[in-house]
């Protein structure tokens, strides 16, 4: 009789659960910014219409939950820049819409920005997953757009670390978007 493979595959995870991980992601990013990484738990689970439990299946501490929020949106972020390159009229447009995305990206994370100090070992390699999803991303609009003729060109790091320092803002009435569309519109040649 032959050997019984016992090795099994990985359970797939069921579509609703994906719909619900996706969820509680957009919605602890909003909380986040409401009222910071240390929203509620229930406040998170009812903005993403599902109960505390699924919260603490998906992410059995706080720090998994931040990191996931944290990573998730890095992503969405590099996977946006290749879209709208494609779509927007002008690379020049692309880059700046780009650039919105990234700034409320960063103004999530500036929510996190506490927890991100902290000793939790978690967070430690945020930043390089950081900038090693963001820096070509932000290098193919910038490429694109130097390439095309639309702006001077610049560093991409010099430009994420630029727009991020016009992001810091400790009071809640500061939006940085003007500021950083001018720094946008004055890439234009």
């Amino acid at each position: 009789m032959p050997a019984r493979n016992t090795d099994s595959p990985p359970p797939r995870k069921r579509a609703d659960a994906e719909r619900n991980k996706q969820a509680l992601l957009e919605a602890a990013a909003a909380a986040f910014v409401d009222a910071g990484v240390n929203a509620p738990v229930r406040d998170i689970a009812a903005r993403a219409g599902v109960g505390v439990g699924t919260i603490y299946r998906h992410f059995p501490a706080r720090a998994d939950l931040i990191v996931a929020v944290y990573r998730h949106q890095v992503q969405a972020c590099a996977e946006a820049a290749p879209t709208l390159l494609a779509t927007g009229p002008t690379p020049h447009d692309a880059l700046a819409a780009w650039v919105d995305l990234f700034v409320d990206f960063l103004i999530t994370k500036h929510g996190l920005a506490e927890a991100m100090r902290s000793d939790a070992a978690a967070f430690e390699p945020l930043h390089a997953y950081f900038l090693e999803h963001l820096i070509p991303a932000v290098t193919l609009l910038l490429d694109a757009a130097v390439d095309a003729g639309q702006i001077t060109p610049i560093e991409p790091f010099a430009l994420l670390r630029g727009i991020g320092n016009l992001c810091i803002g400790a009071d809640p009435r500061y939006d940085p978007r003007p500021l950083v569309a001018i720094l946008i519109r004055g890439l234009h040649t």
